[in-house]
């Protein structure tokens, strides 16, 4: 049995930056791993992953993460990613880790989902946005198929299935996840998928084949972090911390 706790859209920043060491002090008592689905940052600056690595202080145990749109935004996610793994946190994108379970992880990206996808047809600004949901969905595929682990997790930031969004405006569903997400985790398979974004959202669903779906965005848990039990009959047994 692995006990993962899990936690996205922290949106650290110097105001929330002792709040977050706080609460996140006594994982390393309680879980085995730790996983940050994205939005690790407020606005995306290298400053404010410094003060995110100050709120992991008292971590002791593996970390995992993805990066969020806010990561992305002033576009110095290159220097986000090196100072977390400069700490020690293994950031994936498009890539897997095999801890004590294995991990595939990437951002994701919009599109839609069944009945009101995108698609890359006509203009060059459309064909973008779902050029950049199919290769980071495929990327996701490949990481995913080259875990060799009994327990396989994914970890991403926007969401593969529309229920995890109910709650938003349906208007933004194509802003919040993505079909490819989904048909990509149910052709491989996987045991969890976790997910935030969705700050509106709901906790839970699962893949069109089954694959149990979390969103573990802090404002939808309101829990510094959900604790997953895996390998074990209650597969996805989650409490809630903080």
């Amino acid at each position: 049995m692995v006990r993962i706790a899990a936690t996205a859209d922290l949106h650290v920043d110097r105001d929330s930056v002792a709040r977050w060491k706080e609460d996140l002090a006594p994982v390393s008592d309680r879980a085995d791993l730790l996983l940050l689905g994205g939005d690790l940052t407020q606005n995306g600056v290298a400053s404010e992953a410094d003060l995110l690595v100050e709120a992991l202080a008292g971590v002791s145990v593996p970390i995992c993460a993805v990066l969020g749109n806010h990561d992305l935004h002033a576009n110095a996610e290159d220097a986000i990613r090196k100072i977390l793994e400069r700490r020690g946190v293994i950031v994936l994108e498009g890539r897997a880790a095999e801890l004590r379970v294995g991990v595939a992880g990437t951002i994701g990206f919009g599109g839609g989902f069944d009945g009101a996808c995108a698609t890359d047809f006509g203009e060059l600004e459309m064909k973008a946005f779902v050029g950049r949901s199919k290769r980071l969905a495929e990327r996701l595929e490949l990481a995913l198929a080259q875990l060799h682990s009994d327990v396989r997790i994914v970890l991403l930031h926007y969401s593969p299935i529309p229920e995890t969004l109910a709650g938003e405006p349906r208007e933004l569903y194509p802003f919040l996840g993505s079909q490819l997400l989904g048909d990509a985790i149910d052709r491989i398979g996987a045991d969890l998928v976790l997910h935030g974004h969705a700050h509106r959202g709901s906790e839970r669903g699962t893949t069109q084949r089954g694959v149990e779906v979390r969103n573990v965005a802090q404002p939808v848990t309101r829990a510094a972090y959900c604790l997953f039990r895996l390998g074990e009959p209650a597969t996805a047994a989650r409490e809630a911390s903080g």
